[in-house]
């Protein structure tokens, strides 16, 4: 990793990573972008809409390609959507130049949090030993993480001191 451009949240759908993303922001006094909330505001469609209406194929391409725009701007936070690590592309970026940060929680949480939701399309039309599935499948490539930070006992405080210090040892984002 050369220096570091910007701190990259990661994990899956319902691991907190806009609600932790901001609050760290507000504590470094940096900006924070939403990844998911960009691509609805550039589109002026919701997540779920676009892969009703485009298809999953086409929703990964324009998160790449909205993500790695994000990417080469410096000196801020980012929150992906859960399938963003996924792509290679995007993978290879925050691996050799930002700091990625997989906000980990124990599968019966996920479960808990995500298994309802309408607004999850790729969750939505699973059950629940295929939810099990995606949330195994994704850990893998997520514990390619810089940091995982496992988050089931800590407080949103913990979570986001935790985040600091990390930022204040690697002097990442002053």
């Amino acid at each position: 990793m050369n220096s570091i451009k910007n701190i990259v949240f990661l994990g899956m759908m319902g691991s907190g990573k806009t609600t932790i993303g901001k609050l760290v922001s507000k504590k470094l006094g940096k900006e924070f972008h939403d990844i998911d909330y960009e691509i609805e505001k550039k589109t002026k469609q919701t997540i779920k809409a676009i892969f009703e209406k485009k298809g999953e194929v086409f929703f990964r391409k324009l998160e790449e390609k909205i993500t790695l725009s994000f990417l080469k701007k410096n000196d801020g936070l980012i929150s992906l959507g859960g399938g963003a690590f996924l792509n290679k592309n995007i993978q290879k970026e925050i691996l050799d130049n930002h700091l990625s940060v997989w906000l980990k929680w124990e599968e019966a949480t996920l479960i808990k949090r995500i298994k309802n939701s309408k607004k999850r399309p790729v969750a939505s039309k699973l059950n629940e030993d295929e939810l099990k599935k995606l949330i195994k499948d994704r850990s893998k490539v997520y514990s390619k993480a810089h940091i995982k930070i496992k988050c089931d006992k800590l407080t949103k405080q913990e979570i986001i001191d935790k985040i600091i210090k990390f930022n204040e040892k690697l002097q990442i984002i002053n």
